[in-house]
């Protein structure tokens, strides 16, 4: 039987052994390896032998075995950015790159030059709904937001139609996209990377050091201070729970609120904040409780993106309470690996917490149920063969033009 065109294009791929495919990934916002980007999409990539080039501000190193890291300035404002754009396409093109990918949506300019005058091929990774972060972004003035958000969705229509792919990481954000352009397109979906998330140690017989985690951002609108609010209903049981946050603040001032909210609800002891932690460590972090946690509110963001942090608790053996909200219930459908409370409200929160607390063996059940969903569906080895194949076929469309038999022989 005739090999497919997809295998044909994959054994040209093998047969260029001294020229592997080399995907550039760029971006100027970030000093800090992104997980979805590094962990999950180009790390995974690399492993399979594509040569990956990460161009962003900082130190040149090796990161791993086919990941480079190409250092650019880095520069603190967006004007500064906006100036260095001329540096920034003449280090892109230096890479002479099969596919490059871009992320940062202030890219999209820099990806259009690259496509309309030099006919690279690009891919967009959408992998939340900006035009709804900008609509509530603090650092923009508020009489500008709707105006700042209309332009970037007009700017991400303009991928659809002018660039090679855009890649989202949930369905609804691809609806946005898929009656616009000839792009392909594909939903790459954050599910974990079970290299970093080695299956949860046995149980010792001592009690894990927090009851509950959140990890993500730490503010009102990702349902922060509900779960304060809860965690103060729970604070009068004989043994109160302890609270593990791990993420970030939008700024010093969410900062300042949240801690003040702590002291006033009298949580400071049961409350350890411990900000950013490495994508390495996190599995660690986790694991050092029994439940995890997702308050989000129903913000237009959260009923959107697909929280990350529910595969996480789940490749950690945690049992997870969260929101019931759109994005989630598919993954919540059997009520197996968690349970789903009403947004805001912090009473139904505290309830659902404590019937997980006052039965310890059913909810170690419901975290190993979660642990199986994450090793037999939830996690991103399909992801990664999807995204290589769609790079690959981006990167060799004459190669495979070429393969394709001749159906009008002249």
């Amino acid at each position: 039987m005739a090999a497919s065109t997809a295998q044909l294009v994959e054994s040209r791929v093998a047969e260029l052994s001294g020229h592997p495919l080399v995907v550039c990934h760029c971006t100027t916002a970030h000093t800090q390896l992104k997980s979805r980007t590094y962990h999950r999409q180009l790390l995974p990539l690399a492993e399979t032998g594509v040569a990956v080039r990460y161009v962003a501000p900082m130190d040149p190193r090796e990161l791993a075995d086919g990941v480079s890291v190409v250092p650019i300035p880095n520069r603190k404002s967006t004007f500064r950015r906006f100036l260095d754009w001329p540096n920034l396409l003449r280090e892109l093109l230096r890479q002479n790159a099969g596919v490059y990918h871009i992320q940062d949506p202030q890219l999209l300019p820099v990806a259009f030059a690259l496509k309309l005058l030099f006919r690279k091929r690009i891919v967009y990774d959408a992998y939340e709904d900006f035009p709804s972060i900008a609509a509530a972004k603090e650092s923009v003035p508020k009489a500008l937001r709707p105006a700042a958000a209309a332009a970037l969705a007009l700017a991400e229509n303009l991928t659809a139609r002018f660039l090679d792919a855009i890649v989202t990481a949930d369905p609804i954000t691809l609806r946005r996209f898929a009656r616009r352009g000839t792009s392909r397109k594909v939903v790459f979906y954050n599910f974990p990377n079970l290299d970093f998330f080695p299956p949860p140690p046995a149980p010792s017989g001592q009690a894990p050091s927090f009851d509950l985690v959140y990890r993500g951002g730490l503010s009102e609108r990702t349902g922060t201070f509900v779960l304060l609010d809860a965690l103060r209903i729970l604070a009068s049981r004989p043994s109160p729970p302890r609270l593990l946050l791990l993420g970030y603040f939008d700024n010093l001032r969410s900062e300042d609120n949240l801690r003040r909210r702590i002291r006033a609800l009298g949580l400071d002891s049961l409350v350890e904040i411990r900000g950013r932690i490495d994508h390495e460590r996190m599995s660690e972090a986790l694991s050092q409780a029994r439940i995890g946690i997702s308050p989000l509110l129903p913000v237009r963001k959260f009923q959107i993106n697909i929280p990350v942090k529910i595969f996480e608790y789940w490749a950690c053996g945690l049992p997870a309470v969260a929101t019931d909200l759109a994005p989630m219930r598919p993954f919540f459908r059997d009520g197996e690996a968690g349970m789903l409370v009403q947004p805001g409200n912090a009473a139904e929160l505290a309830r659902s917490i404590a019937w997980l607390l006052d039965r310890p063996a059913e909810a170690a059940r419901m975290g190993q149920r979660g642990r199986q969903l994450v090793v037999q569906r939830f996690n991103n080895a399909a992801e990664v063969h999807k995204l290589r194949k769609l790079f690959v076929s981006i990167a060799n469309e004459r190669e495979e033009a070429r393969t394709q038999p001749c159906l009008n022989p002249s």
